[in-house]
């Protein structure tokens, strides 16, 4: 064999043994959601006031650019919910649950109950061991996925939750993770609602919320 050709021939030996290392370590990773361009979003929060939201303002209020969910320690949940509803929709926001400790969560296509504090609808998970699992709130009152973390939350930092609705398909991705990928068997179940952010009944504490952006999807 000439030196040149036996040169390239280890050089195609080596480059596909590089190849071979390389799949082997993608198949190993765990699995990253897509980028997802935001440029056309716009955004539920002005970063001053809570405009475009209600809900009990003895427990919300807008601090520092945040919009703050602080509890002394209550009996029910509490919800602050955006004024218009949303149907298809990709929403992106940061989340800071101060000390790791307690429960909240992010509703989408929910629906406030007549005469009481609770919220109805699907549920984006914070907190307890059930980060980014998909939970359904005061309806069917259960986990419809539930996701089993890795280590990717930040516990006492912040995290960054994007939410996907669109027709009977609902996708999270925690930290660029999905972690839940659902499709909604029954019809009957609404497609469009409210957001609202929660904060569980329990023990004091304080979930903060920042960077809160949709984009409506197109059919």
């Amino acid at each position: 064999m000439f030196p040149a050709i036996r040169q390239r021939t280890v050089s195609i030996i080596a480059l596909a043994s590089l190849c071979s290392i390389g799949v082997k370590g993608l198949a190993a990773a765990q699995p990253v959601a897509a980028p997802i361009d935001f440029d056309d979003s716009v955004s539920l929060f002005n970063g001053k006031d809570l405009t475009g939201w209600e809900g009990e303002t003895q427990l919300w209020s807008a601090r520092d650019g945040m919009i703050v969910g602080k509890s002394p320690g209550i009996k029910y949940n509490t919800f602050l919910a955006t004024t218009k509803e949303y149907q298809d929709f990709e929403l992106k926001l940061s989340f800071r649950l101060v000390g790791g400790a307690g429960n909240s969560g992010v509703q989408i296509r929910s629906a406030r109950r007549p005469n009481s504090p609770q919220v109805v609808g699907y549920q984006a998970d914070i907190g307890e061991k059930h980060w980014g699992s998909l939970y359904d709130e005061a309806r069917r009152d259960k986990f419809l996925l539930d996701a089993k973390q890795d280590g990717t939350t930040k516990e006492d930092g912040w995290n960054d939750y994007v939410i996907r609705c669109q027709g009977d398909h609902i996708e999270l991705t925690l930290n660029g993770v999905k972690t839940v990928d659902y499709h909604e068997a029954d019809a009957s179940i609404p497609r469009s609602g409210i957001i609202a952010l929660q904060v569980h009944a329990g023990a004091p504490m304080e979930i903060q919320f920042k960077d809160i952006r949709i984009r409506k999807l197109g059919k």
